[in-house]
């Protein structure tokens, strides 16, 4: 769907009706602005995480300020594509911080309260007022999180890419011990190019054990899964038993929800475990040789 206010509002069912009865109240909720946005920060100090963001009085000055321009732009203007572009550049400069959203899902909320507090203390036709308001401010927070996630996936695709382009390097650790650590997020294509690597490498080497690392696998989902299972497969069918080691306790547990079948394959917790079961394979043997 286009970012388009006819579109948006079609979507988060707003009314023309619900939008002036909004502008009834925007004049006393413009005068208490600033007195709302210090109550937000007063209740924002309280998070631990708030002051590794906000890390000086004279920034959250700033951002006061910033936060008043937002919430006025709330109140006055009307719904159209000029204000929609606004929130987008929001979420641009969240996504350009690293603002976590959760922090920003708790700000929303409390300002919520606020409002809502105001809206109760107009003695109005509170019921309908905090529909409008809500359908609106949802509106909003949908655009500032989908423009940070957008920003974050493209982030995340160029870091990708780019681990792409570097050559993952298959290292003999030992004779017939072959080592490939997995860094960063396994596609496709990626899972394609490792294995082609793996399979020439355990042929040029007759390797007979082959660990794949994948502690620093970002994201363990039935596509990866499976990937690291074509590889331990195509790798026994050259005699190379693969090894996969780096499987934390969340990694296990999203493997075994998946319902992925690892019966065959030979899993560890850590590399120095596994180095120990390919040596145990190869029939070598580590020795501490005294100085």
């Amino acid at each position: 769907m286009s970012l388009t206010s006819s579109n948006l509002k079609s979507r988060f069912f707003i009314q023309d009706d619900q939008l002036a009865l909004l502008q009834t109240v925007s004049k006393q909720m413009l005068d208490r602005l600033p007195v709302i946005i210090d109550e937000l920060y007063e209740h924002m100090y309280q998070f631990p995480k708030f002051k590794d963001y906000f890390h000086s009085e004279d920034y959250i000055a700033k951002v006061k300020q910033l936060q008043i321009e937002h919430w006025r732009s709330f109140w006055e203007d009307d719904l159209d594509d000029a204000y929609l572009h606004k929130r987008v550049r929001i979420g641009e400069v969240h996504a350009r911080i690293g603002l976590p959203l959760d922090m920003y899902y708790d700000a929303v909320m409390i300002l919520n309260k606020l409002f809502e507090d105001e809206f109760n203390a107009l003695r109005v036709e509170t019921v309908a007022l905090s529909t409008a308001y809500h359908r609106r401010v949802s509106l909003d927070v949908y655009i500032v999180v989908d423009t940070y996630n957008r920003i974050m996936k493209e982030r995340l695709e160029e870091q990708n890419e780019a681990l792409r382009e570097m050559s993952t390097p298959v290292a003999q650790i030992a004779e017939h011990i072959l080592l490939l650590p997995l860094v960063g997020i396994i596609d496709s294509k990626r899972a394609q190019e490792l294995m082609s690597s793996m399979l020439d490498k355990v042929g040029q080497t007759a390797a007979k054990v082959f660990i794949l690392d994948i502690s620093g696998i970002a994201v363990v989902d039935t596509a990866v899964a499976n990937h690291l299972i074509k590889m331990t497969k195509a790798s026994r069918l050259m005699g190379c038993d693969c090894i996969i080691s780096g499987i934390s306790p969340a990694v296990a547990q999203t493997i075994v929800e998946l319902g992925v079948q690892i019966d065959e394959i030979i899993t560890e917790g850590t590399m120095r475990a596994a180095l120990n079961e390919a040596y145990k394979l190869t029939g070598l043997e580590l020795r501490q040789i005294k100085k």
